[in-house]
């Protein structure tokens, strides 16, 4: 289906210059509509919807700055792009203040116009950008719960394909909240086994005592309490996959157990005489570094590589921050579903939050902020309101440097000016101790190391 053009509302009180930019943004491949003064550029709005204003300050009647209080007052997430002479440029500062996306001044520089609108419409169509994702990786692939379009999330996808189709052992690692279980899922839709169980089993939610019977059940009266037989999870998930979730809580007096199951693919129930054949593949998940464990003497050895077949890192979404729109927009969906609210998404200074908080909870976390705002919002946009307190707290302790001295906040710059001003700026702070800028900045050295080389490469091509 063809992409309907974005629909642009120009105000300007100057018919000459009105007519011209209705010629100009015409020529780009916009849907243009004009009104030469505020009080029918409000009454336009109300009438049907836009995907951007660009209006001037200063008309005679109701101004530039008006007609944005009221717009803005029943329709919070419309961009809003403010022109004004040179001498109106205080005007213009504070209808940013107000919830102008950006400004910019008479003569219009055509350029800067095309860049701003560039920047502005980034954040639409979201859900088409996903669906694009999907349908590249294959109308066979089904890759339900999975939302991103960065390139360490294409690679990510492009490796759960490669090992869908084997049945190896896979090993997910990570941060807490990066998606692992939705990854483990994913391995198993696409594999020969999809139509088989799928069972998750997080180790660090059963108590010690317990292990034995869950993974490999029991028969009745095998111990006190065990008042009938048990099928353990590896039965459950026979000709199927097992998905052991936080595998680096497994306690050592389990893991030899848990080994010898993996190897002679059998399990013996507590209280039966013989053991049990089981046909599994298995994934295993863990926010921790096995390799360390195992120097620790916390973890077996022989079990982390027979687990360790092939592994798979899932990056924090603060190195993906170009998905963190569309996984917004996901989750606004679902839960907007669930609590049968008519919401229409995110005004664009709650967006920029979202896209200037670190997430240390990662998409987890993400995914509680939204649910939190779907249960706090009356109207039908998610603002700064809505946005859980530790976003704003966060956001008034960010450096000078930040998005804004990038450009972001008001469209003058791109999500990758914003990395690389932080980066460069990190470093400063550090005397250009690189180890010690990619722990503040929560990155490898490695990751470090390729980013500055590629802005170097850059550097030099610009010369």
């Amino acid at each position: 289906m063809k992409k309907e053009k974005a629909h642009i509302l120009v105000v300007d009180d100057d018919r000459g210059h009105l007519a011209m930019l209705n010629t100009l943004l015409t020529g780009w491949g916009y849907a243009v509509s004009s009104s030469s003064n505020g009080e029918r550029a409000v009454e336009l709005c109300r009438e049907g919807p836009y995907d951007l204003v660009l209006m001037d300050v200063r008309m005679p009647g109701k101004s530039g700055l008006e007609a944005l209080r009221e717009i803005k007052d029943f329709n919070p997430a419309i961009p809003v792009l403010i022109m004004t002479a040179y001498s109106g440029v205080e005007d213009a500062v504070q209808a940013i203040k107000e919830g102008a996306f950006d400004y910019l001044t008479k003569p219009l520089d055509f350029t800067k116009l095309k860049v701003s609108l560039r920047n502005i419409f980034e954040f639409s169509n979201l859900q088409e950008e996903n669906a694009r994702l999907r349908q590249s990786l294959g109308s066979g692939f089904n890759a339900k719960g999975i939302v991103g379009k960065s390139k360490a999330m294409s690679e990510v996808l492009s490796m759960v394909e490669t090992f869908a189709a084997s049945d190896a052992t896979v090993l997910l690692t990570g941060e807490s909240g990066t998606g692992k279980e939705v990854i483990a899922r994913a391995i198993h839709l696409n594999s020969p086994r999809r139509s088989e169980a799928y069972i998750a089993f997080n180790c660090a939610a059963i108590t010690e005592s317990l292990f034995e019977s869950e993974l490999f059940g029991h028969e009745k009266g095998a111990f006190t309490g065990a008042d009938k037989r048990r099928e353990g999870r590896f039965a459950a998930a026979d000709k199927g996959t097992l998905f052991l979730d936080e595998v680096g809580e497994i306690p050592l007096a389990m893991q030899a157990k848990l080994l010898r199951a993996i190897q002679e693919r059998e399990v013996q129930p507590l209280g039966q005489d013989r053991p049990l054949k089981v046909d599994v593949r298995l994934i295993a998940a863990t926010n921790r570094n096995l390799e360390a464990e195992v120097h620790a003497g916390r973890f077996r050895e022989d079990l982390y590589y027979r687990i360790n077949v092939v592994s798979l890192e899932l990056p924090p979404l603060r190195e993906r921050r170009e998905d963190i729109p569309l996984l917004a927009q996901h989750f606004l969906n679902k839960f907007a579903k669930e609590s049968g609210k008519s919401v229409q998404g995110f005004t664009p200074a709650a967006m920029d939050a979202l896209l200037r908080y670190s997430w240390p909870g990662n998409v987890r976390e993400l995914e509680n902020a939204i649910e939190r705002a779907v249960v706090l919002l009356v109207g039908e946009y998610i603002g700064e309101r809505e946005i859980p307190p530790q976003i704003p707290a966060e956001l008034k302790r960010q450096p000078e440097c930040g998005v804004e001295s990038a450009g972001f906040i008001h469209g003058r710059g791109t999500l990758y000016d914003v990395e690389r001003a932080i980066i460069l700026k990190t470093l400063e702070e550090t005397g250009q101790n690189k180890s010690e800028a990619a722990k503040r900045l929560g990155i490898s050295r490695k990751t470090l190391h390729l980013k500055l080389q590629k802005y170097e490469e850059e550097g030099l091509n610009q010369r």
